[in-house]
């Protein structure tokens, strides 16, 4: 069975962060429950819950209180507000695992690299593209560059009708982030996966 909150649990910076009012916290007359649990709390407290129906506050709370559990404000703007009986310290667990799996795959975007060099012949140019395509669909970016070497660094014009081209092919899987640009002696071109429909 859950413990239930102290004083000191509830004043915690993860609680500010989340901005959940808690227990005591919720002063409103009245309150929604909702909730999975209701069918076991209504066993628990030895009376029928309805969930979504609009309860007095006091009462919701001495619920939570017979069941070791907590009485948490889920949706403040609603009117009345919405409140679930749960154990709070797992609610916040759950919060923060979700917020870090959102952190984790938008930190995950793989970044793959494709070189070119200004005088690139045809049959290299369609094994690069092919590579690129499979990297678009795997969900990686593609950033592609003609490298110049020495005095290479004259034909730049072919560098970029290079990589327009590449982007030509790449159409159906990928869009460019930005027209290719000169950094140092490369040009580059970052090509982002196109969302699947």
């Amino acid at each position: 069975m859950a413990k239930r909150l102290g004083k000191r649990d509830r004043n915690t910076n993860i609680t500010e962060k989340f901005n959940f009012r808690v227990n005591e916290q919720i002063r409103i007359p009245e309150v929604r429950l909702v909730g999975e649990n209701l069918e076991e709390i209504s066993d628990i407290v030895g009376q029928e819950i309805e969930p979504g129906t609009v309860y007095p506050t006091r009462r919701v709370r001495e619920w939570a209180q017979q069941s070791e559990l907590d009485l948490v404000e889920i949706s403040p703007n609603a009117s009345p507000p919405v409140v679930k009986i749960i154990d709070y310290n797992k609610f916040l667990y759950e919060k923060k695992k979700k917020e870090k799996e959102i952190k984790a795959k938008a930190a995950k975007t793989v970044i793959k690299e494709i070189r070119f060099g200004p005088n690139t012949d045809d049959h290299d140019f369609e094994f690069k593209v092919r590579h690129a395509r499979g990297f678009l669909e795997d969900g990686a970016k593609v950033k592609a560059y003609v490298h110049f070497r020495g005095r290479t660094i004259v034909f730049k014009d072919r560098g970029e009708l290079l990589l327009l081209k590449f982007l030509k092919e790449l159409e159906d899987y990928g869009a460019p982030e930005a027209l290719p640009k000169m950094e140092g002696r490369r040009m580059i071109v970052m090509v982002s996966p196109k969302k699947k429909k």
